[in-house]
């Protein structure tokens, strides 16, 4: 294949990459999962994968991505081979098909990008090598071919004959996108939601007819009597389907198919559509608050039954607005699975690469987070992955003399605590050694040579920029070039990160982010004559200390709770107001070691708000995350209580 420019760029291309991703990961966790025993893969992750590379090439014509198309096909004849017996699955063949994956999500990527693609034309004769007779194409269907045409599996297929009994028809319907029917709105997703108006899709796909491009296959039952004069309306091919039995399918095993591309209730809904959608739900969360409190001033001049009747109305409108903001945040929820699949593949390739052997654990995989905090976590957690495999586990060689199995273990975790998500990445290699950094940390200049090692402040020290402990550079590691962008990226989402670490044990690394970035529960809280806002899944407890509650060690002011005691940062200290006189409240945050209280003036209560983030680097500053506003049309800062109390720490005590 000769070195091309990017395909041609086309207002389908979204739909496509998705579409293509989706099969590119199935894909990817079927090839991982069989890659140590590849002769044990079962007839139907044949066919999966086989399905996979099929719809994949369909696609890349539709859009005109043709040397992706052709990369696809070839992996799918070999796949075709393996399933006529033509060719063996082995080894070579597994590492073939993850290179091709790999290979197909770079060039779709520069494809999205306008950049110019790779050849694939080595990676093409490896996989034709892998057909011990002629070309790949013979082992797999023809282009114009219709693999799934003789009809559904044979559970589909009794719900389909069900359907006939009770009276219903089955047609075969063909849609042929184009640039006419694009403009009158005819799209493969019209199409599909027209025919499930209108009866039961019983097998969808794509199929790549010469000189046609890609048309679309729907086998659907209906009792409409003029289904199919609607449909040939719109300019749809429509005739009528005889179901087949399994002596008259060519060959076809029955129970076999190459379908589908989505299932049919699915439909995808660009993420920026959604974002606008959210932000006018955060609109109608203001409006409410000022309703309320336009409410608030005249209810005491109305009849006792009319200010009841108002009051009852915006309790009922703040439950509906409740309804409406959980329901586009569910839309807006997808699985972590996306982001920890991919996880599978990097370890693989850095255990080849450094010669360690490396299992990879996954937890919680089906843990649903928002979509935008997904896509900004995978940076994150590729460095967390890499920095483990680099400065966490050990060679085999070393593990064996310390006790330990050769095979190290990496576990990815994720769950829903609350109203957020705990994300967490454990090794159980070496650990990290507070004095090993605190040494480094002295040479570099960022503690004093004579400061004591301490054992809470290694996070902050690892997280600093361009820090490491290693000497060479390596490939997993990046020397030092990850920790601080996953400090960053944590916080820039509103969450916190959290290291618990055993020498010769173990790293561990929490990430705890909220569900949703754009509507969120907070306690207000006054300071002086200011008013704030602190995300109520920060706060662990609110506690009112007494006055002597307090004790001062070494300019630090701690808090007795619960049989121990936390520090404490006051709020006043931070934004130079005075300190409030006798009992007041104060918010702990954190877990554990990494616990403190923040001191305020006040509490006045809970509210929904509306989280505008500070994006703009000139008006960023330390522990506030963003503005909001409560109804009364003045802003309210919110308060990031990490943020706080390492800048107060970092403050200068008298």
């Amino acid at each position: 294949m000769p070195n091309s420019d990017a395909f041609e760029f086309s207002d389908d291309f979204a739909d496509y990459a998705a579409e293509c991703d989706e099969h590119m990961t199935a894909a990817r966790r079927v090839l991982l999962d069989i890659e140590p025993v590849p002769d044990r893969i079962t007839r139907d992750e044949l066919d999966g994968l086989f399905r996979n590379f099929h719809t994949i090439k369909g696609l890349s014509g539709m859009v005109g991505a043709g040397e992706a198309e052709q990369l696809a096909h070839h992996l799918e004849g070999y796949l075709g081979a393996v399933r006529k017996g033509r060719a063996a699955f082995t080894a070579d063949g597994v590492e073939v098909l993850l290179e091709g994956v790999g290979t197909l999500e770079r060039m779709i990527a520069a494809g999205r990008d306008r950049l110019p693609l790779s050849d694939a034309a080595p990676l093409i004769a490896r996989v034709a090598a892998l057909v011990p007779e002629g070309p790949p194409s013979s082992a797999a269907p023809s282009p114009g071919s219709d693999p799934g045409s003789p009809g559904p599996p044979t559970d589909k297929r009794a719900r389909l004959e069900a359907e006939l009994r009770q009276g219903a028809h089955a047609w075969r319907v063909t849609f042929a996108p184009s640039v006419a029917s694009a403009d009158r709105g005819v799209t493969v997703t019209t199409v599909r939601e027209r025919l499930q108006a209108v009866g039961v899709i019983h097998q969808a796909e794509p199929t790549v007819i010469p000189g046609r491009g890609v048309t679309f296959s729907f086998l659907v039952t209906s009792r409409a009597d003029d289904f199919a004069t609607a449909l040939r309306a719109d300019g749809l091919t429509v005739e009528p389907y005889l179901p087949a039995t399994p002596e008259t399918t060519d060959g076809a095993e029955p129970g076999r198919t190459t379908t589908s591309l989505t299932p049919a209730n699915l439909v995808r809904v660009d993420l920026g559509r959604l974002d606008e959608l959210m932000r006018t739900v955060g609109e109608l969360v203001i409006t409410r608050a000022r309703l309320d409190n336009g409410l608030g001033r005249v209810a005491g001049g109305l009849p006792a039954a009319e200010r009841r009747e108002l009051e009852e109305t915006s309790l009922a409108l703040e439950r509906q607005l409740r309804d409406l903001r959980e329901g586009v945040m569910r839309v807006r929820l997808v699985p972590i699975r996306v982001a920890f699949a991919r996880m599978r593949f990097v370890v693989r390739d850095l255990a080849r690469e450094t010669g360690k052997d490396i299992e990879l654990r996954l937890t919680g995989e089906g843990t649903e987070i928002d979509k935008f905090v997904v896509e900004r976590l995978a940076d994150p957690l590729l460095h967390l992955v890499r920095n483990a495999v680099s400065h966490g586990l050990e060679a085999p060689a070393e593990r064996s003399a310390a006790g330990k199995p050769p095979r190290g273990r990496i576990d990815l975790r994720a769950a829903v605590a609350g109203g957020e998500v705990v994300v967490e990445v454990e090794d159980d290699g070496r650990g990290i050694d507070p004095e090993r950094v605190f040494a480094r940390a002295r040479v570099v200049g960022l503690v004093a040579p004579d400061a004591p090692t301490d054992p809470a402040a290694v996070l902050d020290l690892i997280c600093s920029p361009g820090f490491s402990t290693q000497d060479s550079v390596d490939r997993a590691s990046g020397r030092g070039v990850g920790m601080d962008v996953v400090r960053r990226s944590v916080e820039e989402l509103g969450g916190t990160l959290i290291l618990r670490t055993r020498p010769g044990h173990g790293t561990r690394f929490t990430a705890r982010l909220p569900l949703t970035l754009a509507i969120a529960d907070a306690l207000i809280v006054v300071v002086g004559s200011q008013t704030y806002a602190i995300p109520q899944t920060a706060v662990r407890e609110v506690t009112q200390v007494e006055p002597g509650a307090t004790t001062r060690l070494e300019n630090n002011e701690l808090l007795r709770h619960h049989g121990g005691v936390v520090p404490l940062v006051w709020l006043a200290d931070v934004f130079g107001a005075a300190r409030p006189g006798g009992a007041f409240p104060a918010l702990v945050v954190g877990e554990g070691g990494h616990a403190f209280a923040l001191a305020a003036d006040r509490v006045l209560g809970l509210r929904e708000v509306v989280v505008r983030r500070l994006a703009d680097p000139l008006v960023q500053v330390p522990g506030v995350a963003g503005a909001t506003e409560l109804g009364d049309g003045r802003p309210v800062l919110i308060l990031d209580a990490a943020g706080l109390a390492r800048h107060a720490r970092r403050r200068p005590t008298g």
